[in-house]
């Protein structure tokens, strides 16, 4: 599934270019921070884009139809995405690292590991070898206790 992903991603990075600042893949939901061109606001049009290439690539099979509304099924939508994504410019560099630091912290967050460093599917590895985190960021192995950004506000806004 993530290489489907990938694919659908790097379709829509070609067609409609921008670059993946950070991201995060989890079982139920990810998160992207995505830097537009110049003059090109439209991440709608790439979101949708991905999440149609990336539905077609799944199969039917894979998809659950019987569970699938009427709403849905008249707007001929998949049950594997939700309707709406939340959106919000970065306003400057302080808001840029308070959103990598929530993004790169939500695998511990939703208890699927217990430092960011052990989930694959994440920037945060990226942005460790460019040197902006220490790999021990936000890390409990051998009983460490980290210092974790209060991150209510973005919560708020993500609704998460």
């Amino acid at each position: 599934m993530i290489a489907k992903l990938r694919l659908a991603v790097s379709t829509v990075k070609k067609e409609k270019p921008f670059e993946i600042v950070g991201a995060v893949i989890l079982p139920n939901h990810l998160h992207f921070i995505w830097s537009l061109p110049k003059n090109d606001s439209n991440y709608s049009q790439r979101i949708a884009r991905m999440k149609v290439l990336f539905t077609r690539s799944i199969g039917r099979h894979l998809r659950s139809l019987d569970n699938i509304s009427n709403s849905r099924r008249k707007h001929r939508e998949s049950n594997v995405w939700q309707r709406r994504f939340w959106e919000h410019t970065i306003r400057d560099e302080k808001d840029l690292e308070k959103h990598l630091e929530y993004i790169h912290y939500n695998p511990v967050k939703h208890g699927l590991v217990s430092c960011p460093h052990n989930w694959e599917y994440s920037s945060f590895h990226k942005w460790v070898k460019q040197g902006l985190y220490p790999v021990e960021w936000g890390c409990c192995c051998q009983g460490k206790s980290p210092k974790i950004p209060d991150f209510s506000d973005i919560i708020h806004q993500v609704g998460e």
